[in-house]
């Protein structure tokens, strides 16, 4: 079918009207693709090949958004992901848990928190079966270039002229820290914060930390900055597109600071912050750095002030 509908006569033409041209790609229905019952291969036959809709395109579209991906994809993604975090909290919960029985779920939670291989290994295996799917589904199955239809482009491949130097957005990253530190520093915050509980422990308060400078930033940008970001802005406009994934962003984190508003709007500002330099240089890789510099403050006030998690201050 035309990508405009005006074209299309009120008579179907003859099925030999108009011959094939010469090289021409032509898109295939993902409606009609045959599909073999399991979600990975659902969601990979309902992605649109960039090569075979190239044409499709409006030219209002900046090339960054110009995905291989689709709402049904999404919604199988999303699936695949409590899913597996299911699978994954269960299975480290049968080998790592005490064979006799915890009483309450604070000794449950106690538990959990104690164990940094339970803590954080189940998370790091989770984030490695996000990245699995969608490795599997856009370049196994539909041949994309994984990290490059994600987002991913070096400062000299961008066409924008908007990135600078790397560590431009590196240390603006630990500026914008340190000005959310200053900010929320007066807020009153719940005794009981579920991160704070991570901080008791020393070995897995230091894995936490490496995970949230090594890892988080890698998989939470490619996941919402290269992934979510370039879908709502093709549906719903650039705008909202950089809104509604601040405002994810910012609530994912919203039970490790307890729901607490004036922490989570922060969080909701940075993310929008983190959303906007990616939509402005076209590139995850901006936004990494600036998640990079972010966490990577927090960290170092963190194992500084607290000298290695060894000395709590007494509001925790």
């Amino acid at each position: 079918m035309s990508t405009f509908d005006d074209d299309i006569p009120s008579r179907p033409p003859e099925p030999d009207a108009f011959p094939p041209v010469s090289g021409e790609v032509l898109p295939v229905d993902s409606a009609v693709a045959p599909l073999s019952g399991d979600p990975i291969t659902y969601a990979a036959a309902t992605t649109v090949h960039p090569a075979s809709s190239a044409g499709a395109w409006k030219p209002s579209v900046p090339e960054d958004l110009r995905v291989p991906w689709s709402w049904p994809h999404f919604i199988v993604f999303l699936f695949f992901g409590f899913i597996s975090l299911i699978l994954v909290q269960t299975a480290f919960a049968i080998y790592y848990l005490p064979h006799k029985r915890l009483t309450s779920q604070s000794e449950l939670e106690q538990f959990v928190m104690s164990k940094p291989q339970f803590a954080i290994g189940s998370m790091v295996v989770w984030y490695a079966l996000l990245f699995l799917f969608l490795y599997v589904t856009l370049t196994v199955l539909r041949g994309s270039p994984f990290w490059r239809s994600l987002g991913w482009k070096m400062p000299n491949d961008t066409s924008s002229g908007h990135l600078r130097s790397p560590w431009t957005y590196f240390f603006s990253g630990c500026a914008l820290s340190l000005l959310a530190s200053a900010i929320t520093a007066k807020v009153q915050t719940p005794e009981h914060l579920p991160i704070q509980d991570i901080f008791k422990y020393k070995n897995t308060a230091l894995l936490f930390m490496a995970m949230a400078v090594l890892i988080a930033p890698l998989v939470e940008e490619t996941i919402f900055r290269g992934y979510l970001y370039p879908l709502l802005a093709k549906s719903f406009g650039v705008l909202p597109g950089i809104v509604v994934t601040g405002v994810l962003f910012g609530l994912m984190h919203g039970y490790q600071l307890g729901w607490t508003l004036s922490l989570v709007s922060t969080l909701i500002v940075v993310g929008i912050i983190f959303t906007f330099v990616r939509a402005r240089t076209g590139t995850v890789f901006a936004s990494f750095l600036l998640h990079l510099g972010y966490n990577s403050t927090i960290a170092f006030i963190a194992i500084v002030g607290t000298k290695g998690f060894t000395r709590m201050p007494t509001s925790h």
